[in-house]
């Protein structure tokens, strides 16, 4: 098993237990306890485990939210192909909102440049990378700015986006599940998705296969709300169908 196959078992069994012990991970895995503290050194890098005496904690349990930086040096080939698949749910011209994310981040870096389109978007940084683009119009909703997303929040966001009406949202997440719905962990946050799936025509969720092991505080669209989900090869089968029977298309890219 290659270090980052045992790497991400690891994050598997942590989410599903609660917290790994690195003795036991080790006779798992037969390797040593020195290599497991590394793999564990890895995966607190990445964001996704806090390091604990003897052991480690998902980042979930402990009300932890990774920053923005850190969240985008993970999944990162896995975020690119979900983002080309993303293309395909574009209008040819019209309106569309792109939430503040990682992933979501990557569909703005790739947009066409042979259309013309509206673009809402409550990331600054977002705006800024789409700002030099003709054919493009750029709304940026204001608020209050979260330092760890880099997402606006509040009611300066919240009343423009009650007024309107665009083709598709392209959300991200930071949970999701069939019975759960879509969850992130800060509530302001949440009523800004909430609220960009009710403006949206359609609703296209973006997130890597490691979301759908996740639940977070605050919930905000069911499954039932959502059109499509794209995610990547690494969503097993059977959860894949489990999502799809609560309503959306499932797209493994």
């Amino acid at each position: 098993m290659y270090a980052e196959e045992r790497q991400q078992e690891i994050l598997r069994l942590a989410r599903a237990a609660g917290r790994v012990d690195v003795v036991t991970l080790a006779e798992q895995f037969e390797v040593t306890t020195e290599t497991v503290r590394r793999d564990l050194t890895v995966l607190e890098r990445a964001g996704v485990l806090r390091r604990v005496h003897g052991g480690a904690i998902p980042v979930e349990r402990l009300g932890f939210e990774p920053e923005l930086a850190t969240r985008d040096e993970v999944m990162t080939a896995e975020k690119e192909r979900i983002a080309k698949a993303a293309l395909a749910e574009l209008p040819d011209d019209g309106s569309v909102i792109i939430d503040a994310g990682t992933t979501t981040g990557r569909l703005v870096r790739i947009l066409p440049t042979d259309r013309e389109l509206t673009v809402i978007v409550n990331s600054p940084p977002l705006a800024t990378a789409l700002a030099a683009r003709a054919n493009l119009s750029v709304i940026v909703l204001g608020g209050r700015l979260r330092g760890r997303t880099l997402a606006t929040v509040d009611d300066w966001a919240l009343q423009p986006l009650a007024h309107l009406h665009v083709d598709v949202a392209f959300m991200a997440t930071n949970g999701c599940s069939a019975t759960k719905g879509l969850t992130t962990p800060d509530p302001a946050e949440a009523a800004i998705k909430r609220a960009m799936v009710r403006a949206a025509e359609r609703s296209v969720l973006l997130a890597d296969h490691t979301k759908f092991t996740n639940t977070y505080l605050a919930g905000f669209a069911a499954l039932s709300e959502i059109d499509v989900v794209i995610t990547d090869s690494g969503l097993d089968l059977a959860t894949a169908a489990e999502l799809s029977a609560a309503g959306p298309q499932v797209i493994r890219a």
